[in-house]
């Protein structure tokens, strides 16, 4: 295990033990951390954790029904590697959620729900001026998610964060993305305008336009980061 394993730490996080070591390697695990197709043994998680074995074979349970570990039978579990076709389909289907979510939320939506993406817009601003991209990703997606939260159905808010995992990764190896960010904001600007305005079919527009400019910057990952990717 390399040394970032040391960085774990479980005794912040709330929830039983099982959960605890869950959301600590999927972190890792999200925020690349723990590259794709890096081997996680469970003897070593344990020791760093200072936990038994069965919490560990619990999360990574976990964590492979999530599709971010391959466990493979007697031999080893390996952070998975990503799959173009995979991160095609998750952005067929976050554009598919997200539109549909803005649209809603752009008809009904409240002024208390405008002032919280009004404030989280500005914060992206001030974070792009700033150069610090890490928040301003966390921005991006507090700012998403807030648009899924909106709509009010819970289903759909765990839902989209499930089937958007892979893209949430990739994503990683494009900070810090140069330009980008100044443009991400110009078009949270078009879609905040749209909602305010509750002007659906603005609001989808944008979105839509919004989304579809990820995936044309992940392609070009499969050639820059080979072994991060499977090749079959």
């Amino acid at each position: 295990m390399p040394d970032q394993t040391l960085t774990l730490d479980i005794d912040a996080l709330e929830g039983p033990l099982g959960q605890r070591v869950y959301t600590a390697l999927r972190n890792k695990i999200l925020d690349m951390t723990f590259e794709p197709g890096m081997v996680l043994r469970k003897g070593a998680l344990c020791e760093h954790l200072g936990v038994s074995r069965s919490p560990v074979a619990e999360a990574l349970g976990r964590l492979s029904s999530d599709g971010l570990v391959d466990i493979i039978p007697q031999s080893a579990t390996r952070v998975s590697q990503f799959s173009l076709s995979e991160l095609r389909e998750e952005s067929f289907l976050r554009e598919a959620v997200e539109v549909a979510a803005v649209a809603k939320v752009a008809e009904e939506r409240t002024e208390a729900q405008l002032t919280r993406l009004t404030r989280n817009l500005r914060l992206q601003g001030l974070l792009v001026d700033d150069k610090d991209y890490q928040g301003f990703f966390e921005a991006d997606v507090d700012f998403h998610h807030m648009i899924l939260e909106f709509t009010g159905y819970p289903k759909v808010v765990l839902a989209a964060g499930q089937m958007s995992l892979q893209l949430r990764r990739a994503r990683m190896l494009l900070l810090p993305e140069q330009g980008r960010p100044a443009e991400a904001v110009a078009d949270h600007h078009a879609i905040l305008d749209a909602i305010k305005a509750q002007d659906p079919d603005a609001a989808r527009a944008a979105m839509s336009v919004h989304l579809r400019q990820l995936i044309k910057r992940i392609v070009p990952l499969e050639r820059q980061h080979p072994t991060y990717f499977r090749h079959m």
